[in-house]
């Protein structure tokens, strides 16, 4: 009785472990969507950071202008696909 009811546990475990849904290194495919989304809360942090940074006093005040115009400008592209690519109709995954 104990072999079967372990054989029956083992075979669930697998089964839990090994089913594509449940399974944490499966990674469902992303949209562009997705990706530019993911992209734009990296670029926000970065300035938040910069801005961190500059107002502690490690960064000299024409080196936080540049990287600040850069990520601003990176950040203005991102938004500007993500708003083209939304009036195409592309939707994120998982949202309606």
């Amino acid at each position: 009785m104990g072999a079967i009811a372990g054989v029956v546990l083992t075979i669930a475990l697998f089964a839990f472990v090994f089913w594509p849904e449940k399974n944490p290194f499966f990674q469902a495919d992303k949209t562009r969507i997705d990706y530019l989304r993911e992209r734009k809360d990296v670029i926000y942090e970065n300035l938040r950071d910069l801005n961190f940074e500059y107002l502690a006093g490690k960064y000299p005040e024409q080196d936080y202008a540049e990287q600040r115009a850069s990520l601003e400008d990176e950040a203005a592209q991102v938004i500007a696909e993500m708003d083209t690519l939304e009036q195409r109709g592309m939707r994120a995954r998982g949202r309606a």
